[in-house]
């Protein structure tokens, strides 16, 4: 009997304990709010949190449903104790000035430019000899990767890549690279063909270009969002990791509807268009920018409206918009 009673009481703390650990990982480490919006912060019995301010001053205490609101932009801070006395970690609480939008809904052409140049494939090289060779085998790039330097020199374009690689005359080469966010080297030694020009192998690309829909444009900064989704390349399946972009006009050259299982797709051409603005950020959320020239982006000034909270938030249906197709694949 006793040994059931402990089996029990081991369980039942072993469950408490539990339940408090996953309520302690689940509170973020930064908390993201505008002015006059609730923090969304739940706790449960014991954990005690304090909003505070740089100088540790007590502010509120946080509601068990996380209901309090802060009024003030600025950085907060929240102190998370256990039974008031055991401090356990210190939350990050950033409250952004409310803002306005104007939603926009449409069509623009998008430019990107990679940081560096993505390598999309690699493929075997006929010598000047008629033999084949891979000479990127055993240099560690693989499909994804970026390349930034060669010999010390910065690679910016396809261009600037088949220069560089040229220049050696067939001797050995030192790159660098992007793998998984790191700089790797490694040594390279090119093929000469028949053409005598001097290849690596590689399939390589230096941008990409397309049609999407522009989500939301900001009066008070002049900045945009667009898409609602990021921009991944074709060929890796990985979000481009842009060095700049350009924002333009496009004209439309075809609409396809939508239909159960197939997205429908809008086709059109950026080339000979007007500028629009530049684009700085490429997310898994969207592409975001700067407008230089308003009147091109063809907007209502009087559909301003305020951001909403993430409470006044429903689901609905949604359209997305977006064609990046225009792939100019370069052999090295």
């Amino acid at each position: 009997m006793k040994k059931n009673i402990l089996k029990v009481l081991l369980i039942s703390i072993l469950l408490i304990l539990y339940i408090y650990i996953s309520s302690i990982q689940s509170i973020p480490n930064n908390i993201v709010i505008f002015e006059g919006e609730s923090i969304g912060l739940k706790t449960i019995f014991g954990l005690k949190a304090y909003i505070t301010t740089e100088n540790d001053e007590i502010i509120d205490t946080v509601s068990y449903n996380g209901t309090n609101k802060i009024s003030n932009s600025g950085k907060k801070t929240i102190k998370l104790n256990l039974f008031e006395n055991i401090f356990l970690k210190d939350v990050s609480v950033d409250v952004l000035p409310k803002t306005t939008v104007i939603p926009v809904g449409n069509i623009a052409g998008i430019k990107l430019y990679t940081s560096g140049v993505l390598v999309v494939g690699m493929s075997e090289i006929e010598g000047i000899d008629n033999k084949k060779y891979k000479p990127y085998e055993n240099t560690g790039i693989v499909e994804g990767d970026r390349i930034v330097s060669i010999n010390n020199n910065k690679i910016a374009s396809t261009e600037e890549l088949i220069k560089e690689v040229n220049l050696c005359k067939g001797n050995n080469i030192r790159i660098e690279y992007i793998h998984n966010n790191k700089a790797v080297q490694c040594s390279i030694t090119p093929v000469q063909t028949s053409n005598k020009e001097y290849k690596l192998g590689l399939w390589v690309r230096d941008s990409a270009a397309g049609v999407g829909t522009v989500t939301f444009y900001e009066p008070s900064t002049g900045y945009f969002g667009a898409l609602g989704h990021g921009i991944t390349d074709i060929d890796t399946e990985q979000l481009i990791d842009i060095s700049s972009g350009e924002f333009v006009t496009t004209k439309i050259l075809n609409i396809v509807k939508g239909e159960s299982g197939n997205p429908g797709k809008i086709q059109g051409t950026v080339d000979n268009q007007k500028n629009i603005g530049t684009i700085y950020k490429n997310t898994k959320y969207g592409i975001y920018g700067k407008v230089q020239n308003l009147n091109s982006l063809n907007i209502s000034t009087s559909k301003e409206m305020e951001l909403a909270f993430r409470n006044e938030i429903k689901t609905g249906k949604a359209k997305i918009m977006c064609s990046l197709d225009n792939r100019k694949n370069r052999r090295i």
